[in-house]
């Protein structure tokens, strides 16, 4: 048997029994590839910006990145499981879900980098400890994901020679876009950190700078918003095994800007994107549902979480 995850309201998600894991709203890796470039395009302004950080979308952000971390931890498992025990389970596995999982953990990476290192410099920029604790937290988790990932690649469990050929250059693929939308960010403050290879981000960071004015600013990001797609629109299938999460993670990002900022400006002005926005308006609500149905108990015995918990003002949700 599968395991069982129920997820916000809606009915129990039975992960690897079949070739479907889950049903939720479309919200593809791809997608969270280029709300990368919105956190990238528009985090110096959220770092600067007089606005405090939603507490209740940062406890989304972090619910739902460890309830995603939990699935794709026991997906890798049971993938490497079954085929190592050679079993006619391990015969007919959900290959193209399989494949979206490893596409989720690589490019997902990117998104988690960003936005980690938007947090930690809004943290230091405001004298706050509010947001770093958590970012690092999930940032260490899905780094894991990752180190599981490339073991399960380098021991042939599962793949032939030509498909770990194939997730290897969307790991390179990525680990590349990590440290070009990181350059915009460390030409404000110093996030180099969190780079893949500190040196190239810095170097994205000169060429930013470099071209950094006015009107040739947004036509260099549609250019960049361009290759983005043009990078990740071919090379990453067609599934969404955590649709459901993805779309949560996405709406707590947004949650955190200023209206003002996404409002100001039409290069992500997409279909998606304004989607998210109204969800995030709901932010709350879904909080309240991953916790009672994920497991508020443990949810609340984290250090991180119990700290941060413990220094929301009276009242707050």
């Amino acid at each position: 048997m599968g395991h069982s995850v129920p997820i916000a309201g809606r009915s129990r998600c039975t992960l690897y029994e079949s070739d479907k894991f889950c049903e939720g709203e479309a919200m593809h890796a791809r997608e969270l590839v280029e709300l990368a470039a919105v956190v990238s395009a528009y985090g110096p302004g959220l770092i600067h910006s007089r606005s405090q950080l939603s507490p209740t979308a940062l406890e989304q952000y972090w619910t739902a990145s460890k309830c995603r971390l939990d699935r794709w931890q026991r997906g890798i498992k049971w993938f490497s499981d079954r085929h190592t025990a050679g079993s006619s389970a391990g015969r007919i596995t959900p290959r193209g879900n399989f494949r979206g999982v490893l596409e989720e953990i690589l490019t997902g990476e990117i998104l988690t980098r960003v936005w980690t290192a938007v947090l930690c410099a809004f943290d230091r920029y405001h004298n706050d400890d509010q947001a770093e604790p958590i970012a690092r937290s999930v940032l260490v988790g899905h780094l894991e994901a990752r180190r599981r990932v490339l073991t399960l690649l380098t021991s042939g469990t599962g793949f032939s020679p030509q498909e770990a050929f194939e997730i290897d250059c969307l790991r390179r693929k990525s680990e590349r876009w990590t440290d070009l939308l990181l350059g915009p960010l460390c030409t404000v403050t110093d996030v180099s950190q969190w780079a893949i290879d500190p040196s190239r981000a810095k170097d994205f960071a000169a060429t930013f700078q470099q071209r950094r004015s006015g009107a040739a600013g947004d036509g260099r990001w549609a250019v960049l918003i361009a290759s983005l797609r043009s990078a990740f629109g071919q090379s990453l299938s067609l599934v969404a095994p955590n649709a459901d999460l993805n779309q949560q993670l996405a709406a707590s990002i947004l949650a955190c800007f200023p209206p003002e900022l996404l409002d100001s400006n039409s290069l992500f002005s997409s279909v998606w994107l304004l989607r998210l926005a109204n969800a995030a308006d709901d932010a709350q609500l879904l909080v309240e549902q991953l916790l009672t149905l994920e497991g508020a108990a443990a949810t609340n015995g984290d250090p991180v979480v119990r700290s941060y918990i413990a220094r929301r003002p009276p009242g707050q949700p």
